[in-house]
């Protein structure tokens, strides 16, 4: 739920002036690794690469990307990459930002030269243990592109709940019982805390629309100071579903209003993918096996938490962006 001091933003003929930009044929994020079928951090942290270019250092957070994509002698990056613990993405990508402009100072480093630094972390290492130094970095104003690749509990490490865990989600620390239903708390809105700093960019994205999130991988890395885009991630084992439906589940996230994308430029609020009629939230909530035990009461209260906040975001946009439930959609098409 968006609760900053953001305004609508006008309405401008450039909002897809990314439309046209084409994507390198270099891979950046080489194929090989050992992440779950039907994951998606591949998805996003390839087109991530193909974005940022050659001259991008990524620091990587404990977490399912690191353990994945690097194992000794092998990796997955064509790039400069770093791993750090999971506290400390925020702190790390500081100094080496700042180390940079160091270097371009006494003409170690071309100053003209542009080089990205991204932290590429989950929400075990963003939302929670990260949060102080991804706080910090946001406040000091480093050039650094955040990308919090969310997967909505620590899926690394046996499936635990997390900051962005959602309401009713069954994960191994917020089992679901007779007596709870899972997890009792609601996800952390993490774009929009991270909008509360102040900062230049802020996007939410998701890999099933990847044209949307490109676009916010090339605005974020223009920005003349910090920026934050945060990306939902489906996750084979902790949500439980078939890998065939990895992509499908993303979609049926947006096309409910559970997940909407949107970004918060310079203050100024856009939804970036409006839904004119949404589907019911059980559509989404029925594809994972971490919510099957909700009961009909539940899954309405989700709904309704749902409502409140699609009722949100029209406010702030000051028309209908986000439309009303449509019984008649059907949950899945049949794809040709």
């Amino acid at each position: 739920m968006v609760k900053t001091a953001v305004k609508a933003a006008e309405e401008y003929e450039g909002q897809y002036e990314y439309a046209t930009f084409e994507l390198p044929n270099e891979e950046l994020f080489l194929p090989g690794h050992g992440l779950c079928a039907g994951c998606t951090i591949g998805v996003i942290a390839r087109h991530m690469l193909k974005v940022f270019g050659p001259d991008t250092v990524v620091v990587n957070a404990t977490g399912c990307a690191e353990v994945s994509t690097v194992v000794y002698p092998r990796t997955n990056w064509a790039v400069p990459w770093i791993h750090v613990a999971f506290g400390n993405g925020g702190s790390v990508a500081s100094g080496i930002e700042a180390a940079i402009k160091a270097l371009k100072r006494r003409g170690v480093i071309d100053p003209s030269r542009k080089i990205n630094v991204v932290v590429f972390a989950g929400d075990g290492g963003t939302a929670d243990i990260g949060f102080q130094a991804l706080s910090g970095m946001l406040e000091r104003g480093h050039r650094v592109i955040y990308v919090m690749y969310d997967n909505e509990g620590y899926m690394n490490t046996g499936i635990q709940r997390s900051g962005t865990t959602p309401f009713g989600a069954s994960a191994t620390t917020s089992p679901a019982g007779k007596v709870v239903p899972g997890n009792t708390r609601h996800k952390k809105p993490m774009a929009a805390i991270a909008a509360a700093h102040g900062i230049p960019y802020v996007a939410t994205a998701n890999p099933a629309y990847v044209h949307d999130m490109v676009y916010k991988f090339k605005k974020a890395i223009e920005v003349d100071g910090p920026s934050f885009i945060h990306v939902l991630q489906s996750c084979t084992p902790g949500w439980r579903f078939e890998p065939k439906y990895a992509i499908r589940v993303l979609e049926l996230a947006t096309e409910t209003g559970y997940w909407v994308n949107y970004e918060i430029e310079n203050g100024e609020f856009r939804v970036t993918l409006p839904v004119p009629r949404r589907k019911h939230v059980k559509c989404f909530l029925q594809l994972q096996g971490r919510f099957r035990h909700l009961k009909p009461d539940e899954i309405e209260y989700i709904q309704k938490v749902i409502d409140r906040d699609v009722e949100e975001i029209n406010r702030i946009m000051g028309r209908e962006v986000i439309g009303p439930v449509d019984p008649s959609l059907p949950c899945l098409t049949e794809r040709k």
